[in-house]
């Protein structure tokens, strides 16, 4: 059997318990739903699919955004240990897979019972699949996003039962799939609209080149560090690609000026810190958390910072860890008035610092943390 089914009209009521069906669907559907990235989304579906139907494995592959590939996201089970699979599970399946080009025009699940009978399964013989069932994903205005797949090591009649199985949680799940991939694309696009004005600031004051790369990666390596989650961990990282956003208010006789700063100079060099966050507000999206370093990685600990003076714990999260990063940065590059400090050096007044500028229960394990990335 070697054919796309659509059998959802005609299944009999015999082959499915409907209570029972029903309740599943319902859990997966709530998992889908209550999860925060595809990934977690969609594995329920494919552990369903492994140990209800004949399936030794399934995997979800979404389109990449050049949609030249259909990478793996999601996968469970057994896969094949040949050279050619785990090239898939490196860099994808190419979107002119004979499979995906079906995929591309069917309007229901396929399913092949031996892939070295049909010319859509061309080239999975060779990764060690022997049958497989595929299912489309589609965006709201029908492009192909990504496929579930399922398959065995040996051919395989599919069943009617595994077929509407199948057919019935692929078929859900997959809208519920579709709309967190456009999700994804849509948080992508954002932040790589947020790194760009990071890097576009960096592109006028030429003394802090890489400099939002890098306190970027070190403060979601320390987040990482110190457990926060990946929801925590996407604020802060928006949060450290717009932290001297509003510099770009500042005139270039401040911000460009080689030698030390007046008092009153000083004065509209703070100023940045409330630009930054009449910036930040203006874009409608960023989360509590980026908005909070933003405003907040200038305080000090011991209340002698800016713009609001806040003091201890009376300062964000995020802002206190990322003031370790923003201050480990500037110490450790060059700049025209002196060169880069050594790892040592920085972490002493970092040491001298605690307390003061720097929260006390951070410093230590930030240092710890750096001393690898200074190896």
């Amino acid at each position: 059997m070697d054919t796309s089914l659509s059998i959802l009209d005609n299944a009999p009521a015999s082959t499915m318990d409907r209570d029972a069906a029903a309740r599943d669907l319902l859990g997966l559907t709530a998992a889908a739903l209550a999860s925060p990235d595809l990934a977690g989304g969609v594995t329920p579906t494919l552990e369903k699919l492994v140990n209800d139907t004949a399936a030794v494995g399934s995997a979800y592959f979404q389109t990449d955004t050049r949609a030249l590939t259909y990478s793996v996201r999601a996968a469970t089970g057994a896969m094949p240990q040949t050279a050619g699979m785990q090239a898939v599970a490196a860099h994808g399946l190419p979107a002119d897979t004979p499979l995906m080009r079906a995929l591309k025009r069917a309007q229901a699940p396929l399913f092949f019972d031996d892939t070295r009978r049909s010319p859509e399964t061309q080239g999975f013989p060779e990764l060690g699949v022997a049958s497989v069932a595929a299912a489309p994903v589609r965006s709201a205005d029908g492009r192909l996003l990504g496929a579930f797949l399922m398959h065995t090591f040996e051919p395989h009649v599919w069943q009617t039962q595994e077929a509407t199985l199948f057919s019935v949680v692929c078929g859900t799940v997959a809208a519920l799939a579709g709309r967190l991939a456009a999700e994804e694309e849509a948080r992508a696009a954002r932040e790589a609209a947020l790194r760009a004005l990071g890097l576009a600031l960096e592109a006028r004051d030429r003394e802090t080149q890489g400099h939002t790369d890098r306190v970027t990666e070190l403060a979601m390596r320390f987040a990482r560090r110190l457990g926060w989650t990946a929801a925590t961990c996407e604020p802060l990282r928006w949060g450290a690609y717009l932290h001297d956003i509003g510099k770009i208010a500042i005139p270039d006789a401040v911000l460009l000026k080689p030698g030390r700063l007046s008092p009153e100079e000083w004065t509209v060099m703070r100023s940045h810190v409330d630009a930054g966050v009449r910036f930040a507000q203006a874009l409608n999206f960023l989360p509590a958390g980026a908005m909070a370093l933003i405003q907040d990685h200038h305080e000090r600990w011991d209340g002698g910072g800016y713009p609001r003076g806040l003091a201890g714990e009376q300062i964000s999260s995020e802002g206190r860890l990322f003031a370790l990063c923003d201050v480990y940065d500037a110490l450790t590059s060059d700049r025209p008035y002196r060169s880069a400090w050594t790892h040592a050096q920085t972490a002493e007044e970092l040491r001298r610092l605690s307390g003061v500028q720097f929260d006390p229960e951070l410093v230590e394990t930030f240092i710890a943390l750096t001393e690898t990335v200074a190896d």
